[in-house]
């Protein structure tokens, strides 16, 4: 009963925590007059990919590292499956011209990279997190000086400038939130395996990737309801490529991450593939190149069978 208690708790700290650094985060920058488009693809990216950061580091050095893998390959799947896939029933979602010239191919490689790195020994070793990093600094230095103006209408417009004051306050609790939710859940998460026999791996994938993902999920429904051009199919898919160039690189660096179930190369990863490469097909199929109720079905079913077989 105390580990399912952690982990709520861990999940409302998370939540919390991340939208008060998000908000505190994008107010300093603008108060620093940084541009937004430098805002949206860096602070704003890494600040909504922190609940994940922070809960992967702190699973690799409490010893479960499947823990750490599960929450970003079940993140990436949640997000494409679960997110994007009920934020369709709310409404049809436009494809830019960023998603076949940048999203779809970045996400595609670094699905495939990791996946690779993972097959051939069995470990995310610190030489092969550099390489992921390394990448994501092209990645956004190829956003911000060839995509700039192309990204600039996909961000939103009511961000709120914060007084010094609530900045600082913020910006606490926001860390505080974050490093005490992550405690509260990784802990929970590991008490609630060993007491019901069920594996680091299947906790990963199903409470803590749900639950990291909670943020984004109920942002896009909101947006949807209130018909805001801020959602995007690329904010989405940023977000996976954030998760797997940032997260596990980091975690990689601070700790190799060794996969210690094989389903995790059999299965989850491939899933994971497998949600990033049916995305260009299913813009293809729709005669007005956007994505609607029938393709977010097709995703919550892929997702439901996902979830079902990791069980």
């Amino acid at each position: 009963m105390m580990s399912f208690l952690f982990i709520l708790a861990g999940l409302g700290l998370l939540v919390v925590g991340g939208n008060l650094l998000l908000k505190a985060a994008v107010s300093v920058s603008l108060r620093l007059s940084i541009p937004k488009i430098v805002v949206g693809m860096t602070v704003v990216s890494f600040a909504t990919s922190l609940p994940e950061l922070v809960v992967s580091v702190n699973a690799a050095l409490a010893g479960s590292p499947s823990i750490a893998l599960g929450n970003v390959v079940g993140s990436n799947a949640a997000n494409l499956g679960l997110v994007l896939g009920v934020t369709l029933l709310f409404g049809s979602m436009q494809v830019k011209r960023s998603f076949y010239v940048t999203d779809w191919p970045v996400i595609m490689v670094a699905s495939v990279l990791l996946w690779f790195f993972l097959v051939n020994d069995g470990v995310l070793q610190r030489p092969e997190g550099a390489i992921l990093l390394l990448l994501l600094v092209g990645f956004l230095w190829y956003l911000l000086k060839v995509q700039q103006p192309a990204l600039e209408d996909e961000l939103p417009e009511d961000d709120e400038l914060l007084s010094p004051l609530k900045n600082i306050v913020y910006l606490g609790i926001g860390v505080v939130g974050l490093w005490l939710g992550s405690e509260w859940l990784v802990g929970g998460a590991i008490d609630l395996a060993q007491t019901f026999g069920v594996s680091d791996r299947v906790i990963g994938i199903t409470v803590v990737s749900i639950g990291t993902s909670i943020p984004e999920l109920a942002a896009s429904i909101i947006a949807m309801l209130r018909k805001e051009k801020a959602i995007s199919l690329g904010n989405l898919v940023g977000s996976n490529i954030f998760n797997i160039m940032a997260v596990l690189a980091i975690t990689g660096l601070i700790q190799p991450i060794k996969v210690d179930d094989p389903q995790f190369l059999n299965s989850d990863v491939l899933f994971m593939l497998g949600f990033a490469a049916a995305l260009l097909p299913l813009v293809l199929l729709s005669k007005k190149r956007e994505l609607n109720f029938f393709q977010g079905v097709v995703l919550l079913v892929g997702y439901v069978f996902f979830i079902y077989q990791v069980i």
